[in-house]
């Protein structure tokens, strides 16, 4: 008894991991190696998460089992709906909502939102809305027009087809619109019976015989009353993978032109008498996502009927693709369209124009569709957690991930008010299903982040801004675009940069043809409609995650790394959806060991005694006639430096300096800078770098904060200098009366816990202020800098940053401490590429 077993299972396991399905095998199926045959298990039937079943009892509500039924019972498997059955247990999701709502105004002659659904997703509930419903709000019904009299007219473009036309004529040739399918087919090919059923879905469909044109700038299509779409037979010419891996990149990529027929093509890769790649590639203008299932269905059919010489009668087409082109002029110009246009203006009023996402490149002026992809089969917990959530929730797989993807977005991005495009199949009309053609739609999905919510929270906001979007899905993306007026950027796609979609297109990709076993190739085609795409889908071996990605903007390194915090995130909201979404974690298990112990793993050991000036001394003992001033075609060496810095130094302490005396120092690059800084740390004191370039008014209150009480200066800068009351020695022109200072080395009893230098911030937010950085700082870092880069005696340090810039010091102590020379840049003498 599975309700015993369910029972049983929740008693010992959290929700999460209780599995949604429970199936009585008598054995498993396995390989000829004996290992497991994931691909030949049965389907799960989802009804036995239900109550008890209770058969129909009203007429309505047998109508409504045998909608249910026929949707969700695709695989014929014999699924019994009972009226307290829930759709969405069932194994219901979004795009199945859709079309069982059509269905229901195609059967019932009542219009219902999709809400209704999601709030009464039993037969026995549902009922109770269906005879409450009237039909004022029905969708006008599509109508086959006379196609004896169209005698080759100008028929209108749909919405969607008008920008892809718009976009062909600024770039003719692109292929980012091209849709490439391909599958590897084992076993004998009938050329013949294939090329009769593409001639079959030629006469079938009309978008597969049409062309686009224009006359006085104004787009049209026209429907070809016969049009030869050759199988094209070509030998690979070769066994290896890459090799065929390319082959398919580059027909996939061959351009199309709108106004010549056809904009479909068919390749057949002969790689042996037994193995074959089918390549098929439509332009998105004739086709999309659920059109490539519909061609592949019926072709599977015709080519079955064709191999046993008698072709297959499929049902007749009630309408077109042109008839769907017509109506929706029509529908543009009714009340319906005005209304549906007023929600999305409020719903997207004041939204960010772009998605800041970090990116490893510049975004240039104009976007880019150079695209890749990374992809990941998650585990199989995770994918029955997030359906369980779901459940709890009253949500549905698509609105839980798409909650996640929204808040990695914001992790990654620092923002709460999102913006994410979702296609959406477009065929509300029952009569569409059939059809190949063009009849997606985009949806914006702008959610809201803020204010703390936790994940479940979350889920909550994404239900209600996913049912009010599927409300009004009618209005063209391309309608709403013209009519917001965004401020057109041509480095990114207007109103959204990132999508996401929920693959769960009803259409069976391991369907064999006659005699052929059929398996899909995954094709990379190098391109990326916008920024970033998450697709995901579920799959038997758990949920797939696809990024399909810019690679213009992002490196692969960086998208598998997202791969892993989204899976990341994904376990995290599995295990606890009350969690704030600020505080889901995002590291994977390895990026956590990499920052908390590989890159905090920092322990060293450092002279914590030492002062700047005493680990020059020791390099002026040890090498004093190597270089250790450059500046122009002068050298000083560490001997010269020291002296006149011991020199100066000997005269300042007479002038007063020492430990706890910050002495300012304004000069223009030159040895004498250097000498200067050296001298002022020998004497224990502390300096205050004063840019002769400042405002006046900086310096000024730089002196006055410091109370300086000397100025190390030069005579061409003292008039340029504010008033002040330090005393100031000039280096040019008072060398003379330091000259006969002694030599050696001072002794103050200056320690590393002494004040080295104080460094000004901007005072963008008021006064500048001063920040005092002791000795042992500057040392350990010029350490920690001189083991990174590997500096040594032998080597030449630039110092080319300004004085009153902190980093000025540690490009200066880095090298001296090691007995590098430092290359003193002279500001003035650099021009744009001039080396140095």
């Amino acid at each position: 008894d599975t309700n015993e077993l369910r029972d049983w299972v929740k008693a010992q396991l959290p929700d999460y991991m209780v599995p949604s399905a429970f199936m009585l095998l008598e054995h498993m199926p396995l390989t000829p190696s004996g290992k497991i045959a994931r691909r030949n298990l049965p389907v799960p039937e989802y009804a036995d998460v239900a109550r008890s079943f209770v058969a129909p009892r009203t007429p309505v509500e047998e109508t409504l089992a045998a909608i249910w039924t026929d949707i969700l019972d695709n695989a014929g498997t014999g699924l019994r709906i009972g009226v307290h059955d829930d759709f969405f247990e069932l194994g219901g999701h979004s795009l199945l909502a859709t079309q069982l709502m059509a269905r229901v105004r195609d059967v019932l002659n009542v219009e219902l939102p999709l809400v209704a659904l999601f709030n009464h997703p039993t037969i026995a509930e549902f009922a109770t809305d269906v005879a409450a419903a009237g039909n004022e709000d029905a969708l006008t019904p599509l109508a086959a027009r006379d196609i004896a009299a169209d005698d080759g007219r100008e028929l209108p473009l749909s919405f969607a087809q008008q920008r892809l036309w718009f976009l062909d004529q600024l770039e003719p040739g692109n292929p980012v619109y091209n849709i490439p399918w391909a599958m590897r087919l084992t076993g004998q090919v009938n050329i013949d019976a294939l090329q009769a059923s593409v001639n079959d879905l030629v006469a079938r469909h009309e978008s597969l015989r049409t062309v686009f044109g224009s006359a006085l700038g104004k787009a049209h299509q026209t429907v070809l009353p016969n049009v030869d779409i050759a199988v094209e037979l070509t030998e690979a010419g070769t066994r290896d993978e890459t090799e065929i891996e390319a082959r398919l990149f580059e027909l996939s990529r061959d351009a199309f032109e709108l106004d010549k027929a056809p904009l479909m093509r068919m390749h057949l890769l002969r790689i042996n008498d037994d193995d074959h790649v089918l390549l098929l590639v439509l332009h998105h203008i004739i086709s999309d996502g659920w059109s490539i299932g519909v061609l592949y269905q019926e072709l599977t059919t015709l080519y079955a009927g064709h191999c046993r010489g008698k072709p297959a009668q499929l049902p007749m087409l009630p309408v077109q693709y042109a008839d769907y082109a017509l109506w929706q002029q029509d529908w543009a110009e009714s009340p319906a369209q005005q209304q549906q246009l007023d929600y999305w203006k409020t719903q997207l009023a004041g939204a960010p124009a772009i998605l800041e996402l970090p990116t490893d490149r510049p975004r240039g002026s104009t976007q880019t569709y150079n695209g890749a992809f990374v992809e990941k089969v998650l585990p199989a917990a995770i994918h029955d957690g997030l359906r369980q959530l779901s459940r709890q929730e009253g949500a549905t797989l698509f609105m839980v991930c798409l909650a996640a993807f929204n808040v990695l977005l914001s992790r990654y991005s620092g923002q709460t008010d999102i913006s994410v495009g979702t296609p959406i199949a477009g065929r509300r009309h029952s009569e569409l299903d059939s059809l190949i053609g063009f009849f997606i739609n985009t949806l914006v999905m702008r959610n809201d982040l803020s204010d703390e919510p936790s994940f479940a929270e979350c889920i909550n906001r994404i239900r209600e801004t996913a049912l009010a979007a599927f409300a009004h899905q009618e209005l063209p993306f391309e309608k709403l675009v013209d009519e917001l007026h965004p401020s057109r950027d041509m480095s990114h796609a207007p109103l959204f940069q990132t999508a996401f979609i929920m693959q769960n297109t009803p259409w069976d990709q391991s369907a064999e043809l006659q005699n052929l076993r059929v398996e899909p190739i995954e094709l990379d085609y190098g391109v990326a409609k916008f920024d970033l795409s998450l697709v995901m889908a579920e799959r038997r071996e758990g949920l797939l995650v696809h990024f399909e990605y810019n690679t213009d903007l992002f490196d692969a390194a960086t998208i598998e790394r997202m791969t892993g915090h989204f899976e990341t995130l994904l376990l995290a909201v599995v295990s606890d959806a009350s969690a704030p979404v600020s505080r889901l974690p995002l590291l994977t298990a390895g990026e956590r060991q990499q920052i908390l112990y590989d890159w905090n793993d920092t322990a060293a050991e450092y002279a914590n005694d030492s002062c700047i000036h005493t680990l020059i001394e020791t390099r002026a003992e040890e090498q004093p006639d190597a270089p250790a001033v450059l500046f122009r075609t002068d050298t000083l060496s560490f001997a010269d430096l020291n002296a006149r810095a011991n020199r100066l130094a000997h005269y300042l302490i007479g002038k007063g300096a020492g430990p706890g005396t910050i002495i300012g120092i304004s000069l223009e690059r030159s040895p004498d800078l250097v000498t200067a800084i050296l001298a002022i740390f020998k004497t224990g004191s502390a300096y205050v770098p004063l840019d002769p370039h400042y405002p006046n008014e900086r310096l000024e209150w730089m002196l006055t904060d410091t109370a300086a009480p000397l100025l190390l200066t030069q005579s061409t800068l003292l008039d340029e200098l504010p008033v002040h009351k330090a005393e100031s020695i000039c280096l040019d022109t008072q060398s003379d009366k330091f000259a006969t200072q002694p030599d050696h080395n001072p002794e103050t009893g200056a320690t590393a816990d002494d004040i080295a230098y104080v460094i000004y911030t901007s005072g963008s937010t008021g006064k500048p202020k001063g920040v005092m950085i002791r000795h042992q700082g500057v040392c350990n870092l010029a350490d920690a800098q001189q083991r990174a880069f590997g500096l040594g005696p032998d080597d030449r340090m630039l110092q080319f940053a300004s004085i009153s810039f902190d980093a000025s010091i540690f490009e200066i102590v880095m090298g001296l401490q090691v007995g590098a020379a430092m290359v003193l840049a002279p500001q003035d003498d650099l021009l744009p590429g001039e080396p140095l």
